[in-house]
């Protein structure tokens, strides 16, 4: 599909060999665009540009995991910012309303929207403007902000963590005491992302989606993921998933029952999950947390992992 609006046209990649076009403008993920294409996380149909002649003066893309067959995330949303606010706002917003209602089925709900800034960007007058643009070029289609989370990163040289003197740790005995903890910890969670899924479904219910949607995905050793004991009793006090995703080693999810909860375990869990992937000599462990949840940001920057990047989530949900 390919419309025109005066000189500008609005229309997909026609393939892969397009992808220098697409990346006349810039983002932190163009390093790995061309990967996702090849392992189909992207389709030309779902990258789009507004052009002029030759000019990209707005791109987009959609996401998704392997073997999904729908678009997952609105994860690229780009606009000129050498143009008039002006002209770039309705530029963007044409682009992005033309795109959508070629890929996204009618009465679908929109992918959720991602995007990543740098770690002071409302301090920055530059990257606000960058951030802003596209958040209010979003919010004029309704979408809303849903989350700001802290992108965190633990580089070796970091000291490791030292292993807990009141927990023992062994690898999940199955998807069913993993699940069953997972429904635990959902109590009185502050991610947002799974408040909003516990408006419309219950613990269990959740569980199962991100342990489908997200842990089934991941090829790295179940080995490393972790059920904390406590040593006297042996009853569960959390777990860790650490794993590699398609990627990075990432910190996957970390909770702490709620019969253990302030009691600091979330330290010991935390560094377990972090010996685990320093010890595979990885060049990075990635992890993210809400803003609002300063506890567990409070744990991830006493185990040494440092703020690199912002993301900002953005839903066109009622809730």
């Amino acid at each position: 599909m390919t419309t025109s609006a005066s000189d500008i046209t609005f229309r997909p990649l026609a393939g892969p060999e397009e992808l220098g076009l697409f990346q006349q403008l810039s983002y932190v993920l163009d390093h790995e665009v061309e990967d996702d294409l090849a392992t189909g996380r992207r389709r030309p149909e779902w990258m789009w540009v507004a052009l002029r002649e030759d000019r990209v003066l707005a791109r987009l893309s959609w996401w998704t995991p392997p073997d999904h067959e729908a678009p997952y995330t609105l994860d690229f949303f780009d606009v000129d910012d050498t143009l008039p606010p002006a002209e770039r706002h309705a530029i963007g917003l044409r682009l992005l309303e033309t795109a959508t209602a070629a890929v996204i089925p009618a009465g679908a709900p929109r992918p959720e929207y991602g995007r990543f800034a740098p770690g002071d960007w409302r301090e920055d007058p530059h990257a606000r403007e960058v951030v802003e643009t596209r958040m209010n070029i979003l919010a004029e289609t309704g979408a809303r902000v849903l989350v700001e989370r802290l992108r965190l990163e633990w580089r070796p040289g970091t000291p490791v963590p030292a292993q807990s003197t009141r927990l023992t740790f062994r690898p999940a005995t199955d998807r069913e005491e993993l699940l069953s903890l997972m429904t635990l910890v959902l109590e009185n969670t502050l991610d947002e992302h799974s408040r909003t899924e516990l408006l419309t479904m219950t613990p269990r219910e959740s569980a199962e989606l991100m342990y489908e949607e997200e842990f089934a995905t991941f090829r790295t050793p179940r080995e490393w993921w972790r059920i904390a004991e406590l040593q006297d009793g042996g009853s569960p006090v959390g777990f860790v998933i650490a794993a590699r995703n398609n990627y990075h080693p990432i910190i996957a999810y970390i909770g702490v029952l709620p019969a253990h909860r302030g009691q600091g375990y979330i330290d010991d869990i935390l560094a377990e999950g972090t010996r685990v992937l320093a010890a595979e000599d990885v060049p990075r462990i990635r992890a993210a947390t809400d803003l609002g949840n300063v506890p567990m940001a409070n744990a991830f920057a006493r185990a040494g992992y440092a703020t690199f990047e912002r993301a900002i989530n953005m839903v066109w949900s009622e809730q």
